[in-house]
């Protein structure tokens, strides 16, 4: 039988074994909540252009008003779910239950799964509202969705990408170094435009040469949360940031130099 000395110098080298079973699965968690989020926002991106498949869903209604009430389900489940994660108060409850590293990593795997079951069960709807056939119109419509998508991916990686997508708490925690919140930045596209970002969504969402309703739909729907949304958001800056934000709000545009 073993002593008493030896069951207790073994305890601490259980503990330690423990601990980095937990950091482990906090760091594959963020991955995963990474590769979610991913998965979802490029279906939206790729959906938006006709580039993958929209209402993969087998129900599909026959009714034009049924249609359009699911969708505006949707994009509500969507809206709700962005808006409310991002909330403080929603971040101290929800960080009660699980580590805090791993809040931005599970409004991510959040954030994927409720725009995949978007994409997935959106209703199409009949009709076309334009099509344009001229080649060099459709070669400048789709640079511009093109650049849409760019500005969009730079901008994440302008203030920090993987602070955005959660990969860096994860990777703190897992090298149990302290987190630091990121200094607020105004460099670049920044310097122009406070939400380039949602810039680069809104370029893509209107950037397609032929927009069916179904889509018109989508890119409306989706226009009206970014607007509602970025209203939250910017609340949420101000009590951050205080009045360095309040100055950069009275000095830049929301999208564009001049307008809006």
């Amino acid at each position: 039988m073993k002593s008493i000395n030896e069951l207790t110098s073994n305890a601490p080298i259980a503990d330690e074994a423990i601990d980095l079973s937990k950091r482990l699965a906090v760091l594959v968690y963020g991955f995963v909540g990474y590769a979610v989020g991913c998965f979802g926002l490029f279906w939206l991106i790729l959906g938006a252009g006709a580039f993958a498949p929209v209402g993969l869903s087998p129900w599909q209604s026959d009714s034009v008003l049924i249609s359009l009430l699911v969708d505006i389900g949707l994009i509500t489940l969507f809206g709700v779910q962005h808006s409310l994660m991002a909330r403080a108060k929603f971040k101290r409850w929800l960080t009660q239950f699980i580590p805090e590293a791993a809040e931005r990593a599970t409004y991510m795997l959040m954030s994927g799964l409720v725009t995949a079951i978007a994409m997935y069960f959106w209703q199409s709807l009949p009709g076309v509202i334009w099509q344009v056939q001229n080649q060099v119109a459709m070669g400048s419509i789709y640079s511009l969705y093109v650049i849409g998508i760019c500005y969009l991916l730079l901008s994440t990686f302008i203030t920090n990408h993987f602070e955005l997508m959660g990969l860096r708490q994860v990777y703190l925690y897992f090298q149990q170094r302290p987190y630091t919140p990121l200094a607020f930045t105004n460099k670049y596209m920044y310097r122009y435009s406070r939400h380039p970002m949602m810039l680069g969504m809104l370029i893509l969402l209107w950037s397609v040469p032929t927009m069916s309703v179904t889509r018109l739909v989508l890119a409306t729907l989706f226009t009206l949360y970014i607007v509602i949304g970025l209203h939250f958001e910017e609340r949420d800056l101000l009590k951050q940031f205080g009045n360095t934000y309040r100055k950069y709000k009275q000095q830049i545009a929301t999208f564009i130099p001049g307008i809006y």
